[in-house]
């Protein structure tokens, strides 16, 4: 598929912005959703789907209903529960699992325009992180596609003791204002300059940007993410944020 550029108009507002900020702080600090904002694709379900068509770990019956409904019912215990089912596997076979898994959905359909954002951010000084509610250990291969590393993801994660993981929480649970907590905690409570997502999750995140904010959108009418991710379209229009939809 092919996605939409970026206007002439949201360039132009990133650069000089981005001038501006780095004439006082040499290293400011931009932050990305990842499902929907840098790929049209969701790694964190990506992920789970592999686990169970591959009997990875153990899981209830119908695994995937099991998730919903516990997703419907807290969103936050769903989310740990995906990292939760890992325990007791060694942190390294789950990070193959990952790239297995996103090796299955390849050619992963990313953003080039993000890409090309993330580029520009790079070759500023600009710190650049990915914060996900999956599983950071499922979005971790798509940051390392976009030039980041696994450090630079912050993500729904439990202990890990002596390279095995545990069922114990680890860090805020990064769903709505918890993205916005885990990143002031990576970066000793500074805050982005720049933030980007594409639903009303992130809308914490966004608000949270001292200069830019970015919402972005994919979803086609029938999509289940439409709704939320006009919602967030029009919070833009609102808070004179950028918009921009890929198709």
């Amino acid at each position: 598929m092919k996605y939409k550029d970026y206007s002439t108009d949201i360039w132009n507002r990133i650069n000089t912005t981005l001038d501006q900020v780095l004439k006082q702080d040499s290293a400011p600090v931009a932050a990305f959703d990842a499902d929907g904002t840098l790929w049209d694709t969701d790694l964190g379900e990506t992920f789970f789907h592999h686990q169970i068509d591959n009997k990875l770990v153990t899981l209830p019956p119908q695994p995937w209903e099991h998730y919903e409904d516990m997703k419907a019912a807290d969103p936050r215990k769903a989310y740990l529960w995906l990292a939760q089912i890992c325990q007791g596997q060694k942190l390294e076979q789950v990070h193959q699992w990952a790239v297995d898994a996103v090796k299955g959905h390849f050619p992963v359909p990313v953003f080039l325009e993000q890409k090309k954002l993330i580029d520009l951010f790079l070759s500023r000084g600009v710190k650049v992180y990915i914060i996900t509610a999956s599983v950071k250990w499922a979005v971790e291969p798509g940051a390392e596609m976009l030039g980041l590393t696994k450090n630079d993801v912050l993500g729904v994660e439990t202990q890990v003791d002596n390279g095995v993981i545990s069922d114990r929480q680890k860090g805020t649970i990064t769903y709505r204002e918890g993205k916005v907590e885990a990143l002031l905690e990576a970066t000793g409570g500074k805050r982005p300059f720049f933030a980007s997502g594409n639903t009303m999750g992130d809308y914490n995140l966004l608000q949270s940007a001292t200069h830019l904010s970015l919402a972005v959108s994919a979803a086609s009418r029938d999509d289940k993410l439409f709704k939320t991710e006009k919602e967030l379209q029009e919070n833009a229009e609102k808070f004179s944020w950028l918009s921009h939809r890929f198709i």
